[in-house]
């Protein structure tokens, strides 16, 4: 026979304490899903953060600038995670869990817009404020896109650093793109842009296009069969974190380090081996710490209301005034590392 006793008051304050009505205060360390607690007082938002693929050194670092901004802010729970191997049906699972725990606010860069806009649509149908980051999907998938910078920015800097590379106001060569993959809406809209520069340069020839799966292996071996099928190759653009290591790796082990330059997309850190032995001369990209910390301030202020549609700038912490064009929110300016400058960098 079982006896049920009276719960004593102080029983009832322990339960209630064990509820969970406090909100818990997490900031996810870069590349780890658990949670580490800002001290705070007020409501705090659940926010996540997701890369197209968990585990490479710019998302870390991206990380890195989310991580400095919660904190910052104090009132954000941010959970950093995503596909160790880029899958976009994992990514777009992670949005539908994520959307079950009630997040206040997700923050997404798809390598896939097409498979992951029915998870993004679903989330802010349920009152989930979407951003994306990175890379853009759907507009009607998402409130705004944390822009690093424009297409147009990104492909003029890259064929404008190739044709300085390859010398001379008219530099002549064959050239080829080792992209993510063929699928990544930002790399495509990028080779839109290199494409209208290179008419700049009519003597620099685009002969192939070729995705790496954003493997630095199969950039690797992508790079080896482009040399082989074109032995008058002249320059191999590297357009992600990785393909670019990848494609300059695969030029110097060929011993064709100033026969066949290389440029691209990629963090100071993995490249300053390549620049210092002269495979590389010029490294394009942005502040990566930047762009996780003004994603984070954008997604904070959208969720209580102080980023709202319409608005031409936005306040971010220690990056002052950013502004926003159409839905469009800018990080600013394209950083280019070269021999001088790279060593000042640690990202």
């Amino acid at each position: 026979m079982r006896v049920t006793l009276p719960l004593s008051l102080t029983s009832l304050a322990l339960i209630a304490s064990f509820s969970g009505c406090t909100p818990k205060s997490e900031t996810s360390a870069p590349g780890d899903s658990s949670a580490v607690s800002p001290a705070s007082s007020g409501k705090q938002l659940t926010m996540y953060l997701l890369p197209k693929k968990k585990g490479l050194a710019y998302f870390t670092s991206c990380a890195e600038g989310a991580q400095e901004a919660a904190k910052e802010l104090g009132d954000v729970n941010l959970i950093y995670d995503g596909p160790t191997d880029g899958a976009p049906e994992k990514a777009a699972s992670l949005i539908e869990t994520w959307t079950l725990k009630g997040a206040d606010a997700i923050a997404v860069s798809p390598n896939d817009p097409a498979v992951l806009a029915s998870a993004m649509k679903a989330a802010k149908a349920k009152g989930v404020h979407l951003l994306t980051w990175d890379a853009d999907g759907s507009k009607d998938s998402r409130d705004f896109f944390v822009n690093q910078a424009t297409s147009q920015q990104i492909g003029e800097a890259l064929v404008d650093a190739m044709a300085k590379d390859l010398g001379g106001a008219q530099p002549v060569g064959k050239v080829a793109i080792v992209t993510a993959t063929l699928t990544a809406a930002n790399q495509n809209e990028w080779i839109t842009a290199m494409k209208e520069r290179l008419k700049k340069y009519p003597q620099m020839e685009l002969v192939a296009i070729k995705p790496c799966n954003e493997d630095q292996a199969v950039a690797f071996a992508v790079t080896q069969d482009l040399m082989k099928a074109y032995p008058d190759l002249r320059g191999v653009f590297g357009i992600s974190s990785v393909a670019f290591p990848g494609a300059a790796e695969a030029v110097k082990q060929a011993g064709k380090t100033g026969k066949v330059l290389v440029t691209g997309l990629s963090t100071p850190n993995n490249m300053k081996a390549y620049v210092q032995d002269g495979t590389v001369k010029s490294v394009i990209l942005w502040n990566t710490k930047d762009l996780g910390y003004l994603t984070v301030y954008a997604a904070e202020a959208l969720a209580t209301g102080k980023l709202k549609p319409g608005a031409t700038t936005f306040k971010a912490g220690r990056l002052g005034e950013k502004k926003i064009v159409g839905d469009n929110i800018l990080l600013g300016d394209i950083l280019v590392f070269n021999k001088d400058n790279i060593g000042k960098y640690d990202f």
